[in-house]
């Protein structure tokens, strides 16, 4: 083992505890025990996971509230239709981006029950890169559903470049399972088939270690640096997102 990987597994004996459930937004699908719950905590969560991680938080909370901390039942009641399109979500996300997502979900949860059955129907399990094939079904009938429109405040349409670190991150959430953070929701998938969740921050730190060197952070990046880490883990190489995250934390507040 090398130096490096072992500073990486060391880091996430460190991190990837039931401690960081409180402060991070892996807490949302962790308050509910129904897999439909759970997914759409997991989804919504992750749509708006981005900025400032108390935001985040906030923005989580007052969404749950929302829909009375009954996310499946308010999917099927269809009450978000009711919403002013332009009450405002988090950050540049407003009610009708979110309309925009849950009219695809609602068909999803309509005819399939589950996000996880509507994988298996779309052959997801088999495909290359699963959150890029989910994300393209998920995508085509949104835009069906909308009148042809495109949506990338919750859906990106660039799948060629994405990093699609948004939802590469809620399927890490609903796959992964030892136990500690992750809730291991979904058996369509294996750990060995996910993709690291790049976001500026994580992308930075690999590349200070030496990890990554392409300066781009998209499509390309996620597949070179997964691709790395699964030198180390080739069964779970999304683990050492914990590690990454923690370790740039760390070393940002020694600056």
């Amino acid at each position: 083992m090398s130096n490096l990987q072992e500073r990486l597994e060391r880091a996430c004996e460190r991190i990837n505890t039931p401690a960081f459930i409180a402060d991070d937004p892996v807490q949302f699908p962790h308050r509910f025990e129904a897999l439909a719950d759970v997914e759409l905590a997991a989804l919504l969560a992750s749509v708006i996971a981005w900025g400032k991680r108390q935001m985040i938080i906030r923005d989580g909370n007052r969404l749950l509230d929302m829909m009375d901390n009954r996310p499946l039942d308010y999917l099927m009641s269809r009450r978000w239709q009711e919403l002013d399109p332009q009450l405002n979500i988090h950050r540049t996300c407003f009610a009708r981006h979110l309309q925009y997502l849950l009219r695809g979900l609602y068909e999803v949860y309509s005819r399939h029950g589950s996000l996880q059955a509507f994988a298996a129907s779309i052959g997801a399990d088999k495909a290359e890169a699963p959150s890029w094939h989910l994300i393209d079904a998920l995508g085509r009938l949104c835009r069906d559903l909308n009148h042809g429109d495109t949506c990338p405040e919750v859906i990106p349409s660039n799948l060629q470049s994405t990093a699609l670190k948004r939802y590469n991150m809620a399927l890490r959430w609903l796959v992964r399972d030892d136990g500690k953070v992750d809730l291991g929701a979904w058996s369509l998938l294996r750990p060995a088939q996910l993709f690291i969740p790049l976001d500026v921050h994580v992308a930075n730190t690999s590349r200070a270690l030496g990890l990554l060197s392409r300066k781009s952070n998209d499509r390309k990046a996620v597949e070179l640096l997964t691709a790395r880490l699964r030198d180390f883990d080739p069964t779970d190489p999304v683990k050492y997102d914990f590690a990454l995250f923690g370790i740039g934390i760390e070393e940002s507040k020694l600056q």
